[in-house]
């Protein structure tokens, strides 16, 4: 008993520690919802106001008055579906080649892998435009989604993935006369599930929430996604805030929904593939 109260004794200002992060973390969203129901007064009100005083409900449908919110929700969802199912694809190929695989040049094409991980994603914008300007790509659903179907970090992620996964199980494919394709589609990559569904919520969120690139190759409101359609709410020199703050709220129920329904997939995930050597 005296050491049971003792260990309390010492976890207790951690669990304080993490209630106060806790709040910090959903604060601004407990925020978003509250501002998405006051009028624009309220909002822009010094000092600030905690709760509307009359419940204004109308933000809601001034967002599809100021945007397509419909076509930019399709737009999205096709976006983070296509990005999504190409990285898990392409990711995971070129991961099991750097996991199993042993050809010249391994070791020094997968450092080359690791350098892009080191570079700031904001030197290839300008390269990845001329690109696409010169495909004639512009204002179009190929210049969302070609640039995100290829990630060094998804690559990374499920090598480490594979190479802890059992050999005993693949060499005895190979002892029955399975091609390399066909150990690696029937064997090593429905092994792979926590990995894949890992690296598949993070591309998912990372490409719902896209927002410099979107807004840098399409300029048609019909041909943005959410969130470069919801940031030309901002206005520069007035910004209705309860209708962005809608706006933006309509937009992330989905992605809260996906990581909530995912979340044990996703931790397991990602403590399996932190775990392999």
């Amino acid at each position: 008993m005296r050491r049971t109260a003792a260990r309390e004794g010492r976890i207790w200002p951690a669990h304080v520690l993490l209630a106060l992060g806790a709040v910090i973390t959903v604060f601004p969203l407990v925020w978003e919802v509250l501002t998405s129901f006051k009028s624009f007064g309220e909002s822009v009100r010094m000092p600030p106001t905690i709760l509307p005083a009359h419940w204004d409900r109308s933000n809601y449908a001034k967002v599809f008055e100021a945007v397509p919110f419909g076509r930019q929700f399709v737009n999205t969802v096709v976006m983070a579906l296509l990005r999504t199912a190409a990285q898990l694809l392409l990711c995971a190929m070129a991961a099991y080649a750097f996991a199993r695989i042993r050809f010249p040049g391994r070791g020094a094409l997968f450092l080359g892998f690791l350098a892009v991980l080191m570079v700031p994603g904001q030197l290839f914008l300008l390269p990845q435009y001329q690109i696409m300007q010169s495909l004639g790509w512009l204002d179009s659903m190929q210049a969302l989604v070609v640039p995100g179907m290829f990630s060094a970090f998804g690559t990374f992620l499920l090598r480490q993935f594979f190479m802890g996964l059992p050999e005993e199980l693949e060499e005895a494919a190979r002892l029955d006369g399975a091609d390399p394709f066909t150990v690696f589609w029937r064997i090593a990559l429905p092994l792979a599930r926590p990995g894949l569904l890992a690296l598949g919520i993070l591309t998912f969120l990372w490409s719902w929430n896209d927002l410099m690139w979107p807004l840098i190759v399409n300029t048609d409101p019909a041909k943005m996604p959410l969130s470069a359609g919801l940031a030309s709410l901002q206005g520069a020199h007035l910004t209705e805030y309860p209708v962005l703050m809608a706006g933006s709220l309509l937009a992330t129920l989905p992605v809260i929904v996906v990581f909530v329904a995912m979340q044990r997939q996703f931790i397991q995930g990602i403590a399996f593939s932190g775990m392999k050597g």
